[in-house]
C-alpha cells in the first residue's frame, strides 16, 4: 500500500489501522462521492466494512487519488486535535505512533512519510523488545530447568554411589562366604580321603584275617576228617574198647571245637552284626505312602502328559510362544505361526478351562505386533532387553507351590529352573501335536 516510488512501506499494524479509519470516514462521505466498488459496503457497519471490504478500500486508496483528499476531509474531523497537530507538521511525541502514522498516511500531512517511518521503527524496536523479553523468559526457564536437572542428576548420582556401596559390601560378603565355603569343602575332602585310607587299611586287615581263619577251617575240617576216619577204624576194630574208643572221640570234637573258639579270640574277629547284602551302596526306601497314578510312566512328550495335567483342578498353563511354534511351524511367517498357536490354545482352553498364558519374545525390538487374544488367553510379549524364558522364570515364581502350573517349552534352561521351582514342564512338541495333530 504505497504512494509513489519514494512512498514508505507501511508496517502491518499501521495499513489495519488505515483501513479501519478509512472504513470509519467512509460511512460520512455523501453517495456520490463514493467510487462504484464501494457503494455496496457504505452501509455495513465500520467494522465489518474493514472486515469485508479491506482490501478494496486500500486498493482505492492507492489508485483514486480525488477520493483520498474527499476521505481526508473525514478522517481530519474524526482525528480532532491529532490531525490538526499532523496537518501543523508538529506530531504529538505522546501520540501512538500506529495512529498517528496512519492518520498522516491519510491527511498527506507534512512530513507524513517521516511519521511512517518512525512509527515503523517504533513497531520493530517494539519487537525486539518483545522477542528480547520472550528470550529471556525463555533462558530463565531454562536456567531453572537446568538447576532442576542438576539437582536431580546429583540425586541420582548420590542414589548410584550408595547402590554401589552396597553391591561392594554384598560382593564381599559373598568372596568371604564363598572362601569359608571352600576351606570346608576342603576339610571335608580331606576328611574323605582319610576314611577311605582307613577303610581301605580295614579291609585289607580283614580279608587277611579271613583268609588265615578260612586256611584254618580247612585244616580243622581235615583233622574232623581224620579223626572220623580214626574214629571209624577203632570202632570196626574193637568192639570191646566202645567206651574207651567213644570217649576218645568226644575229647577229639571237644579238642577241634576249643580248637575253634582259640582261633576266633586269636583272630580277634568280630561278632556278626550285618549280612553281606547290608555293604551295598544304595538309598534306603523311605517309609509312607504314596498314591499310583499314570503321569509318571508318560513322556514330556506326550500329548496324553499335558492332557491328564491339565485335568487338575485350577491348572495354569505357561507357554513358550515362539519354541512351539518355531518347531512346529518353522517354514511360516512369525504373524501366522502366532496365529496357528492362538487359534489352537483357544480350543484347549475352551474345552479345559485351564488359566492360559502364552509369552512371546520381543527382547530385540521396540515395536509389538497387534494380535487378537482369543477369550480366556493371556498373550504377553516381553518388554524390550528381556527374553521370553526371563517372563516365564518371573510368571513360575509368582505362583504358589503346590498349584498345579505346567510349563510348555523344550528350552532345557527354562526346563530346569521350572523343574527347581516345583513345577511340571512339558515339550513343545506335546502342545502342537495335542491341539494341531502331528506336525504337517
Amino acid at each position: 500500500m504505497t504512494d509513489g516510488d519514494d512512498a514508505p512501506q507501511l508496517p502491518e499494524a499501521v495499513r489495519a489501522r488505515v483501513i479501519g479509519l478509512a472504513a470509519e470516514a467512509l460511512g460520512k462521505m455523501a453517495a456520490e462521492h463514493l467510487p462504484a466498488s464501494l457503494k455496496r459496503v457504505a452501509s455495513f457497519a465500520p467494522a465489518r466494512r474493514a472486515r469485508l471490504a479491506g482490501s478494496q478500500i486500500a486498493g482505492v486508496l492507492e489508485s483514486d487519488e480525488q477520493f483520498r483528499d474527499r476521505l481526508a476531509t473525514q478522517v481530519q474531523a474524526l482525528s480532532g486535535e491529532l490531525g490538526k497537530a499532523l496537518l501543523e507538521g508538529r506530531p504529538p511525541a505522546a501520540a501512538d505512533p500506529v495512529e498517528a502514522a496512519a492518520t498522516a498516511y491519510l491527511l498527506r500531512s507534512p512530513g507524513w512519510t517521516d511519521v511512517v517511518a518512525s512509527a515503523a521503527e517504533a513497531l520493530r524496536s517494539e519487537r525486539e523488545a518483545a522477542a528480547v523479553q520472550r528470550a529471556d523468559e525463555q533462558l530463565d526457564r531454562l536456567r531453572l530447568r537446568v538447576g532442576e536437572l542438576e539437582a536431580e542428576l546429583e540425586s541420582q548420582r548420590a542414589r548410584h554411589k550408595e547402590q554401589l556401596d552396597r553391591l561392594k559390601r554384598e560382593y564381599t560378603e559373598v568372596r568371604t562366604r564363598l572362601g569359608e565355603a571352600r576351606a570346608r569343602a576342603r576339610e571335608a575332602e580331606e576328611a574323605v580321603e582319610a576314611g577311605r585310607a582307613e577303610a581301605d587299611r580295614s579291609a585289607g586287615t580283614a580279608a587277611q584275617a579271613l583268609a588265615a581263619a578260612e586256611a584254618e577251617v580247612r585244616r580243622l575240617k581235615g583233622r574232623v576228617g581224620e579223626l572220623e576216619t580214626e574214629l571209624g577204624s577203632a570202632r570196626r576194630t574193637e568192639r570191646a574198647e566202645r567206651v574207651s574208643g567213644t570217649v576218645r572221640a568226644r575229647l577229639l570234637l571237644e579238642t577241634l571245637g576249643q580248637a575253634a573258639q582259640g582261633l576266633q579270640r586269636e583272630l580277634s574277629l568280630p561278632a556278626l552284626d550285618r549280612l553281606p547284602g547290608d555293604t551295598v551302596d544304595a538309598v534306603p526306601a523311605e517309609e509312607g505312602t504314596r498314591i499310583s497314578t499314570g503321569r509318571g510312566s508318560l513322556a514330556v512328550d506326550d500329548p496324553a502328559l499335558l492332557e491328564e495335567l491339565l485335568r487338575l483342578p485350577r491348572a495354569h498353563l505357561v507357554i513358550d510362544g515362539y519354541n512351539v511354534t518355531k518347531q512346529a511351524w518353522p517354514e511360516a511367517p512369525l504373524d501366522r505361526q502366532r496365529e496357528r498357536l492362538l487359534s489352537g490354545v483357544a480350543a484347549l482352553q475352551s474345552r479345559t478351562k485351564a488359566e492360559v498364558t502364552v509369552v512371546f519374545d520381543a527382547a530385540e525390538t521396540r515395536d509389538r505386533p497387534l494380535v487378537s487374544p482369543p477369550r480366556g488367553v493371556r498373550v504377553l510379549f516381553s518388554r524390550y532387553g528381556v527374553i521370553a524364558d526371563d517372563v516365564i522364570r518371573e510368571m513360575v515364581a509368582a505362583e504358589p507351590r503346590g498349584r498345579a502350573v505346567v510349563v510348555v517349552s523344550s528350552d532345557q534352561a527354562v526346563a530346569r529352573d521350572v523343574v527347581t521351582a516345583g513345577f511340571r514342564v512339558v515339550a513343545a512338541g506335546a502342545l502342537s501335536a495335542l491341539v494341531h495333530g502331528p506336525r504337517g
